[in-house]
């Protein structure tokens, strides 16, 4: 019996991911660039050689489809693996278009390779955690990530790049949670009736990868005006594409719109304030680190909660363990 423990943090993506080539192995259709956030993180822990399976998250037996999803990406790991047990926990709401799942498989990955005696580098966990949950490849790493589209039929190529790590800019995500609840269609139902129904898909998969290349340009140059166009563009567009789907999918609440509104009340006042939203209802806005008590009292009557995150490190094995 081996025990490992792991915590990861989720991300944000600026330039959006939505849109897969092969659902199986969870390959995009775009390439995308994220900002791990601190604050928020997955803390898990995976004992290998146990009696039976048995996954649990926030002290409770897990639910059944999730647990599956748990041992399905354990068995990737080892196909002959012997039962384990999988004690997760999160200190934000899963489910709810948080980046629950990239932080969740980010650290399932470290510390059950770590109890399955594997050593796999960086890059390696990366590809793994992406077939667990694709945008898991990016929390593998901190600050500004750029998840590569790759081309090799295996997933091989299609990781998370690090561009710039956490200290590199005064910034902060402040996160405004409108709902708390799970979101009623899945990230990857979302995106294949996207993909099969939406008129607006091919445009958004076209356009994806000079949005990347200008938010890249914007990171290197410090430019949170180019970064937030491009970043709320992508917002939209992604968006956009969602609500043309048949049936449409639609994340957005009133108090969704009025936080919108309230982030361009904030550009308009002097303040660099950008919005950028996952498939949910909750409005995360990117803004330099001195304005950000700012710009969570404007957002606070709109929302249930309000976070202030900063960038955040990594996945990693918990050192307390």
């Amino acid at each position: 019996m081996k025990t490992a423990t792991a915590i990861a943090h989720p991300n944000i993506a600026l330039v959006k991911y939505w849109g897969k080539r092969d659902t199986a192995l969870n390959l995009p259709a775009v390439p995308s660039i994220s900002l791990t956030l601190d604050g928020f993180r997955t803390r898990t822990q995976v004992i290998w050689g146990v009696e039976e399976d048995a996954v649990h998250h926030d002290g409770q037996p897990a639910a059944a489809a999730f647990a599956k999803r748990v041992t399905d990406f354990l068995d990737i790991i080892d196909p002959n693996r012997p039962p384990c047990m999988v004690l997760t926990e999160n200190n934000f709401p899963v489910g709810a278009g948080l980046a629950s799942s990239a932080s969740g498989f980010a650290a399932l990955a470290v510390a059950a390779t770590r109890a399955a005696g594997r050593t796999d580098d960086r890059t390696a966990l990366s590809a793994l955690a992406r077939q667990g949950s694709g945008s898991a490849c990016r929390s593998l790493f901190g600050g500004f990530v750029e998840w590569k589209l790759g081309s090799r039929p295996d997933g091989r190529d299609s990781h998370g790049v690090p561009i710039a790590q956490r200290s590199y800019w005064e910034v902060a995500m402040v996160v405004a949670v409108v709902n708390e609840g799970p979101k009623a269609v899945g990230s990857t139902d979302g995106m294949e009736a996207s993909r099969h129904t939406s008129p607006y898909y091919k445009g958004w998969v076209d356009s994806a990868p000079a949005d990347v290349e200008a938010a890249k340009d914007a990171i290197y140059d410090r430019d949170l005006d180019a970064l937030g166009r491009v970043m709320e563009h992508s917002t939209l567009k992604m968006h956009a594409c969602m609500m043309a789907a048949n049936p449409p999918l639609l994340y957005w609440m009133p108090a969704t719109l009025a936080l919108m509104a309230e982030v361009r009340e904030l550009r308009a006042s002097g303040i660099s304030a950008w919005a950028t939203m996952d498939a949910g209802p909750q409005v995360k806005v990117l803004c330099r680190r001195k304005d950000a008590d700012r710009v969570r009292e404007a957002l606070t009557p709109h929302a249930r909660s309000v976070h202030v995150l900063r960038p955040g490190a990594g996945a990693r094995l918990d050192e307390e363990e």
